[in-house]
C-alpha cells in the first residue's frame, strides 16, 4: 500500500500529537477519556499500536503480535515508528503518516526515547508529557504488583520526568482528578486542530 502523501495532501495542516510520560502517569487512561469524546470527530485519530504483548494482557487496546511477526512487520515498512522499551517492541502504522498528510490530528502513546524517530516520520509533531507527583505515580505502579515499592521508587528517582529535546512540548499534571487532566488533554488536542 503506497502512502506516499499527494501534493495536495501535503499542503493540509494535520499534526502527530505523541502522548509521553513515565509508566503510572495515566497515558492509557488520560487517552481513553479523550477518545470517547472526540468518537464522533472524523479528523481525529486515536493510533492503535502494534506491541508484542498479548492483546489481552490488560491496558490499552493494541494489537498483540509475536516477535517474528513484529520483525516481518518492520522489515516490510508497515511502521513509521518503531521502538523497544521494557522488554517489548512498539510500532506506530505506517497509515498514521498519510493521515497526518491528509489534514487529520492523530494521537498516538508515544515514548520520549523515540521522540527523534516521531520527528522525523511526522514534520508536525506536537508532544504532550503526561507527569505526575512520584507519591502518585509510586502508588499506581505498586497497584499493578509487578515490582516492589523499594524497585519503584529506585527506577522512579532514576528516571527524568521532563522531555528534552526541542519539540513542542505540553506538559499536564495528571497527580489530581482524571476530569482536570481529561479537560486538560482535550484542550491540548482542540488546540492542534485550531493550529
Amino acid at each position: 500500500m503506497d502512502v506516499t502523501p499527494t501534493a495536495a495532501e501535503q499542503d493540509r495542516n494535520g499534526c502527530m500529537v505523541a502522548v509521553v510520560g513515565p509508566s503510572g502517569a495515566g497515558k492509557d487512561t488520560l487517552m481513553a477519556y479523550a477518545a470517547k469524546l472526540f468518537e464522533s470527530c472524523e479528523d481525529i485519530i486515536f493510533a492503535r499500536r502494534v506491541i508484542t504483548r498479548d492483546a489481552a494482557a490488560g491496558g490499552e487496546d493494541h494489537d498483540g503480535v509475536s516477535e517474528a511477526e513484529f520483525e516481518a512487520l518492520e522489515r516490510a515498512g508497515r511502521f513509521a515508528v518503531s521502538w523497544n522499551a521494557h522488554g517489548l517492541r512498539y510500532g506506530i502504522p505506517i497509515e498514521t503518516r498519510q493521515a497526518v498528510a491528509q489534514g487529520k490530528l492523530v494521537i498516538a502513546n508515544g515514548s520520549r526515547s523515540a521522540l527523534a524517530r516521531f520527528r522525523q516520520a511526522y514534520p508536525s509533531l506536537v508532544v504532550v508529557n503526561i507527569t505526575a507527583s512520584l507519591d502518585v505515580l509510586a502508588a499506581r505502579l505498586e497497584a499493578r504488583g509487578r515490582e516492589t515499592r523499594e524497585e519503584i521508587l529506585g527506577r522512579l528517582e532514576r528516571s527524568s520526568l521532563a522531555v528534552t529535546g526541542d519539540y513542542h512540548v505540553v506538559t499536564i499534571d495528571n497527580s489530581g482528578s482524571l476530569e482536570d487532566s481529561g479537560r486538560a488533554l482535550v484542550e491540548a488536542l482542540n488546540s492542534c486542530l485550531a493550529g
